[in-house]
């Protein structure tokens, strides 16, 4: 009894031991389970989440990004504002790198420094289609007023250059009697580059009127060098012009503005255009002609006549279209074209060959029989002051005479 006591007594001391034992281990693998559970949940969302950040990173690095809100506006008739565009920064390429598992061999750190963000500069939308084939009948439609009418001048690089005739030529429209306004109206033709440019730079509406083979953007003299080219070049756009349905008033851009110009010029008038020399009768063939300032009304007499002139060239070898114009003009024009060719007075329309001394009657100033572009522009800012002094004396109620501030270097 002794004997069998002593050996199943340790049994029934340790049994407690041994169901906890036995409990704690059951527990232990429940915890270890449900562990190895978490765990691979964890895995999966982490696995979705890096799927679905590399998918998202590739679809924003092969999207274009989207205009900025600011955009240039569409302003009437469908002429873009020249606004200009936001900075646009192009999306990091190390992102989407690390996202497609780039880096697990510690490259990462360098590709990213190599990947830095490219910042695009503000830049005028209008620059960025300069090389781009303009529509010049689509121009000609945002330029013109209701009647279809618009405001031409051309210049090259040499009338271009800030501080030069086109910044005087602009300023004196807004020192101008109801001429301000007229500017909308205003198509500039830039016969090279870098005039093109200048003029975006200043005015939204400007054509690039290109000629194979030719240079127009020097100075160009008189009579010399690709002179009478870009002269009946100029001559024989102003015809597609009026091909088009279109009316002009064609200004020299050393042509100073000081009031509107249209009601001085006969509403039936068909080809009208201004003198060096006035001789006192706007219909006699007799008038020195000066093709700086040319009215042409789109009709079938007008692009005859224009059709009329450019095939008279040939009778003229080696001179210029206003030398021609003249000779046809005082040949008599063709009946059958129907065309009345009239000049506009010097009084009004005056230059520094011709013109009025009252500024209270002045509607242009044109800077002819002048030879130098320097000695023009400084006679045409002198022009222009004497124009602001005579604005400032009748805003004060003094309307007594004032006249030109002569001699200049050309004008007397």
């Amino acid at each position: 009894m002794h004997s069998r006591s002593r050996h199943s007594a340790p049994t029934t001391t340790h049994l407690p031991g041994l169901i906890t034992t036995s409990l704690l281990s059951r527990v232990r693998a429940s915890s270890s389970m449900k562990s190895a559970t978490s765990l691979l949940l964890g895995a999966a969302l982490a696995t979705a989440f890096f799927l679905l950040y590399t998918s998202v990173g590739r679809d924003l690095g092969a999207r274009t990004p989207p205009a900025p809100r600011w955009a240039p506006e569409k302003a009437a008739g469908g002429a873009d504002r020249p606004q200009q565009e936001a900075v646009v920064k192009e999306v990091s390429k190390g992102a989407v790198a690390r996202s497609d598992g780039g880096g697990r061999d510690g490259s990462s750190s360098s590709e990213q420094k190599k990947q830095q963000q490219k910042i695009v500069m503000p830049v005028n939308k209008q620059q960025k289609q300069h090389d781009k084939p303009q529509d010049l009948a689509d121009l000609l439609r945002r330029a013109a007023n209701a009647n279809r009418t618009v405001l031409i001048t051309a210049l090259n690089e040499a009338w271009a250059a800030p501080g030069s005739f086109l910044d005087l030529f602009l300023e004196s429209f807004k020192h101008g009697e109801n001429t301000a306004n007229l500017v909308k109206h205003l198509l500039i033709v830039a016969m090279d580059k870098k005039a093109f440019d200048r003029c975006n730079a200043v005015h939204p509406l400007c054509y690039w009127f290109r000629v194979e083979g030719m240079d127009f953007a020097a100075e160009q003299k008189y009579m010399k060098g690709d002179y009478l080219e870009m002269m009946w070049k100029r001559n024989r756009f102003q015809q597609t012009i009026l091909e088009l349905g279109y009316t002009f008033l064609f200004t020299d851009v050393d042509i100073l503005w000081f009031r509107d110009p249209f009601p001085r010029i006969p509403e039936a008038a068909q080809v009208v255009m201004s003198s060096d020399f006035f001789v006192g009768d706007p219909d006699s063939p007799g008038n020195y002609p000066n093709g700086g300032l040319l009215y042409v009304r789109s009709c079938a007499g007008s692009i005859g006549f224009y059709e009329h002139w450019q095939a008279s060239r040939a009778r003229f070898p080696g001179m210029h279209e206003q030398y021609v114009f003249d000779k046809i003009v005082k040949e008599g024009v063709p009946r059958r074209l129907g065309t009345r060719v009239q000049f506009l007075d010097t009084g009004r329309f005056g230059g520094f060959c011709q013109h009025g001394k009252d500024l209270g009657r002045i509607v242009t100033m044109h800077a002819n029989c002048c030879v130098g572009l320097q000695n023009k522009l400084f006679d045409l800012k002198n022009v222009l002051e004497d124009w602001k002094t005579y604005r400032a004396r009748v805003a004060a109620g003094n309307t007594g005479y004032f006249s030109w501030t002569v001699p200049g270097r050309c004008i007397h």
